[in-house]
């Protein structure tokens, strides 16, 4: 058997990996505690000194003595309470860990008491219990961590690496708990004081500032089992990495890979690859379908229906971004095995709409007629900034601006608009391919899809892995536009191929579905598969950049991206348009 002092140093070592790991306990056992205001203070990135105070219930005598035990808890009392855990805190190890490893002070207050409780521990011996006069609430310092711990101590890094670390973990709880008034003191400089009773709204807009709330649009929905709410960002606020993407189940900050690889492939076609949009989502679900007993660091959760949520939080992204899209993806594409109904009414203002006959368009700008240019529809007409909040003004319409002007071409690329909020350059090519990409997903959505029967038709063999795969998907195959049928074995016979893949290989195209399922499921992997295709159709079908357009068609082409579901990347995530605020001319010129 381990020495108590031994075993706790262990689990320190699991708990306590550095100084943001001992903010996020304390913080989170006052949240835990029904805190209304809690203070932070920390000294030389953590390693010196990390306080917390809050004014929640606080302790008596006996259980500020306690609670620095290893497993003892107030959050649990039996093992089936471990099926329906609310708190955030319930393992009992936190605090004997980092007292273990540090200099520990806990100063600790009954509200209906007379008098608080201190308890002095060094290395995890108790040094000294005494009687102190406090306001309710706990008060917690840690100093010097991992002082008795050399190994531990030489692996931390830098005061600011540390400091960085712990300024995050601060800004997460913060976003996790808005109606908390938080404040941050690090070696003496305030540097937030974050009021309380705040809407998520207010409190994004106290961490990132207004600018940064602007370019988020509100996520909201909800199947009886899961209400996802919050906020997910355009990619003018994307990053090259995942900082900024922040998921809150029940009040908890959750990681789990079906979350990370749902927000992917949501914004997939609609950011620059080694881009990541911005992400607040909070997620109230039951708690006995999430088992947060997973890490002795709570890092991460399992779920009981993985599959359901990540549908869910991909229908809930893209209908964020894309506000045309009104169904979760189940019901959306039409090659699912479940979706049979009839196809869904579209909206009697589409997007794209289509001759009376049942021909295709035109799709290339340069050969198809332009019709004179037009002004933008009231309902796309964003609401003008100043007449509600401006989180509301960002998601209220899917045009990039209430109204503009083209003004002419640079280096005989770009466009030149003049915007009633400042000056647009435009991208022709990046935005002819997010114009024929709606246009062809349109299609495809509404099960419209044409085909085009080979001259000869041709057969495939493909491994026994993906012949499985395809062979399972076979009625989905047909209706996405393939004339495909079993012909022995492994082998397939294709004789016809949707009009948008016209001239590909159907070797290839086959290969390219059987990856696509074997990635993300059959459902999933197929909607990835044919969401890349029709992009790659766009792409080779857009006018090119060197291509002359009359004024009309640039006319034409602004109006059809400005109707567009997601006006401001190509499929492939590059911007179809860079906007310069006037605010910003102003600053350049020096007349702000």
């Amino acid at each position: 058997m381990l020495p108590d002092h031994v075993a706790n140093k262990i689990a320190a070592g699991e708990v306590v990996g550095r100084p943001s790991s001992v903010l996020k306990e304390l913080v989170e056992n006052s949240l835990d505690a029904g805190a209304r205001q809690i203070d932070v203070e920390v000294s030389a990135g953590g390693r010196k000194l990390v306080s917390v105070s809050d004014d929640g219930s606080g302790m008596g005598r006996d259980d500020a003595l306690l609670c620095i035990e290893r497993h003892a808890t107030s959050k649990i009392r039996d093992l089936p309470d471990l099926d329906t855990i609310e708190t955030l805190g319930f393992r009992g190890e936190a605090l004997a860990a980092i007292a273990s490893v540090s200099q520990f002070v806990l100063v600790t207050r009954l509200r209906e008491a007379p008098a608080g409780a201190e308890v002095v521990v060094t290395g995890g011996k108790i040094q000294e219990v005494r009687e102190t006069g406090c306001p309710p609430g706990t008060s917690t310092q840690v100093r010097n961590l991992f002082f008795n711990v050399p190994a531990r101590r030489k692996f931390l890094r830098s005061e600011q690496t540390e400091f960085s670390h712990l300024r995050q973990m601060f800004v997460e709880l913060a976003l996790s708990h808005p109606e908390v008034g938080m404040r941050l003191i690090a070696d003496g400089r305030e540097l937030y004081r974050l009021a309380g009773n705040s809407s998520r709204e207010d409190r994004l807009r106290d961490l990132y500032g207004g600018d940064f709330v602007l370019a988020l649009k509100a996520v909201r929905m909800d199947d009886g089992l899961t209400f996802i709410e919050g906020f997910v960002g355009l990619p003018e606020i994307s990053r090259t990495d995942r900082s900024e993407q922040h998921v809150f189940i029940n009040g908890r900050a959750a990681s789990a890979p079906v979350i990370a690889h749902a927000v992917g492939e949501a914004c997939r076609s609609m950011f620059q690859k080694g881009r990541h949009p911005a992400v607040f989502l909070y997620l109230k679900m039951d708690p006995a379908s999430v088992d947060v007993n997973v890490h002795p660091a709570k890092k991460e959760v399992r779920l009981r229906q993985p599959a359901q949520l990540r549908d869910l939080l991909i229908a809930a992204i893209r209908k964020s971004l894309s506000l045309d899209i009104s169904a979760p993806s189940a019901d959306r594409w039409p090659w699912n095995k479940q979706a049979e109904a009839p196809p869904r009414a579209r909206d009697t203002t589409e997007l794209f709409p289509r001759p009376a006959s049942s021909s295709p368009p035109p799709v290339a700008y340069p050969r198809a007629p332009m019709a004179p240019p037009v002004a933008p529809a009231p309902s796309q007409t964003v609401v003008k900034a100043g007449t509600e909040s401006p989180l509301q003004t960002a998601v209220s319409g899917r045009s990039p601006w209430t109204w503009r002007r083209y003004l002419g071409k640079i280096g005989g690329r770009y466009v030149v608009l003049e915007t009633d909020e400042g000056l647009v350059l435009l991208d022709p090519q990046a935005a002819h391919e997010r114009v024929l990409y709606e246009r062809l997903m349109g299609e495809v959505l509404n099960r419209n899809v044409s085909s085009q029967a080979l001259l000869t038709p041709e057969t495939v063999e493909l491994p026994p892995r993906d012949a499985i795969r395809v062979r399972n998907n076979l009625e989905a195959l047909k209706r996405m536009g393939f004339g495909v049928s079993e012909f022995g074995q492994d082998t397939f016979l294709v004789d016809a191929l949707p009009a948008y893949l016209s001239g590909a290989r159907p070797a290839a195209l086959l290969t390219g579905v059987a990856e696509g399922l074997e990635q993300g499921g059959s459902r999933a992997g197929v909607e990835r598969w044919v969401e890349e295709a029709i992009a790659q159709a766009a792409c080779r079908a857009a006018v090119k950049n060197r291509a002359s357009l009359s004024e009309p068609e640039i006319e034409q082409l602004v109006d059809d991206l400005a109707h567009s579901d997601m006006p401001y990347t190509c499929p492939h995530g590059r911007p179809t348009v860079i906007f310069f605020g006037l605010d910003e001319l102003n600053r350049k010129f020096g007349r702000i």
